[in-house]
């Protein structure tokens, strides 16, 4: 997979690449956040069309999210958002969408600087450079894809603009999977209050009762399938769920630095997330997964594998343990994000000592066990910490 990365000029100018030997393309474009089942299913299908017309698979994707890019722009006076800013709700980096996508047998991606300038283009402007300068011939898109300034190229324009042009073609995919679920308008992460996974307050509620809690928490329709609905679930503990629409469980990564040592001090090897964690991180609580060694940047060099991604050891060997992850909440602001930090601590279901200092992990959410506890004394965290530690890899066998 070829990967280019394009940033507009101050005109919105995209210096788009043209495919190689008069080649057609057959391409979609998105953010792809977490690159669950919906978007999935949409490059499978750019990949499927390109091998049947002897096409080549393109892929635009969107960085950083558009609704990141829009917020951050609303709250400072239109200027885009800087490159070293976090976003805190993606669901997952760039590299790691890359990764995946990569996946799905995509030819090529050109990844995009989302600017205020390229959200001012047009669809018919935008479409009309993907099939001049590019050589799209097949656009494929979602069932409830949007596009360009205003979000006005929807599928019915898109279709309009394919007919009356007659220069590309539309593909729409169906990818609404299980269809869709409601969720609050205004939602805010909420901490489940007991042990065990939470389920969808939805489930199993008649028509009726349905209606009522819309009402009740002012809720707004959603795709299963969706970016937004993930994150949601993730925000309320539901792990497994949200495993479900992705596809794969649900991960973030960081490097572990030393923290309290207070894993050291109880016995339980533990890994302590500093520093910026990629990808979106679940509600408070102590949940089962995975804790994967990816290495260190030395590790990633030495086989050739790129150490700014969330998996950089993918070519080489990794190292996983079963573990018990804790999540909490510091009191105090952090001045980069500003939301309160979050932190990460990952206690390996082993026997072995582990030193994963300056390495970097990936810790994968398999599960939810309980909420946060306070303890009177070190023995009583100890013993939970075996609880917690047992039922983890249970869960996960």
């Amino acid at each position: 997979m070829t990967i280019e990365w394009l940033t507009p000029d101050d005109s919105d100018t995209v210096a788009w690449p043209a495919l190689p030997d008069g080649k057609k393309g057959v391409l979609t474009i998105g953010a792809f956040d977490g690159m669950h089942r919906g978007h999935q299913a949409v490059l499978t299908r750019t990949v499927e069309l390109a091998h049947q017309l002897g096409a080549i698979s393109v892929a635009v994707v969107l960085d950083p999210r558009p609704a990141a890019a829009h917020a951050y722009a609303a709250a400072h006076d239109g200027t885009d958002m800087p490159q070293d800013s976090v976003d805190s709700d993606a669901l997952m980096p760039v590299t790691r969408r890359l990764e995946l996508i990569e996946a799905t047998g995509i030819d090529r991606v050109f990844v995009v600087r989302y600017t205020m300038a390229f959200a001012a283009v047009s669809y018919i402007s935008f479409l009309g450079q993907m099939v001049g300068k590019v050589g799209m011939r097949t656009l494929v898109l979602g069932s409830d894809a949007k596009m360009g300034a205003g979000q006005k190229g929807d599928l019915d324009a898109i279709r309009n603009l394919a007919l009356a042009t007659g220069v590309f073609e539309l593909d729409v995919v169906d990818d609404a999977g299980p269809g869709t679920t409601r969720i609050p308008f205004d939602w805010k992460p909420e901490e489940p209050t007991q042990g065990g996974e939470p389920s969808d307050p939805l489930a199993g509620l008649t028509k009726a009762e349905r209606r009522t809690w819309s009402k009740k928490h002012h809720a707004r329709e959603t795709r299963v399938w969706s970016s937004t609905n993930i994150r949601y679930m993730l925000a309320h503990g539901r792990v497994k769920d949200a495993a479900d629409a992705l596809g794969r469980r649900h991960e973030i990564s960081g490097e572990v630095v030393h923290g309290e040592e207070r894993g050291r001090t109880l016995g339980f090897p533990t890994a302590n997330l500093g520093g910026i964690v990629e990808g979106y991180v679940p509600v408070d609580g102590v949940y089962a997964g995975w804790l994967v060694d990816l290495g260190t940047a030395d590790d990633a060099e030495a086989s050739g594998v790129d150490a700014s991604g969330t998996d950089a050891t993918a070519a080489a060997d990794v190292t996983r343990w079963p573990a018990a992850i804790s999540i909490g909440t510091k009191e105090t602001f952090s001045d980069q994000t500003g939301f309160h930090d979050r932190v990460v601590e990952a206690y390996a279901c082993t026997d072995d000592w582990l030193n994963l200092y300056g390495h970097r992990v990936r810790v994968e959410f398999a599960g939810f066990l309980r909420p946060q506890m306070r303890f009177d004394s070190a023995d009583a965290l100890v013993a939970q910490l075996a609880v917690d530690s047992r039922a983890a890899a249970d869960l996960v066998e």
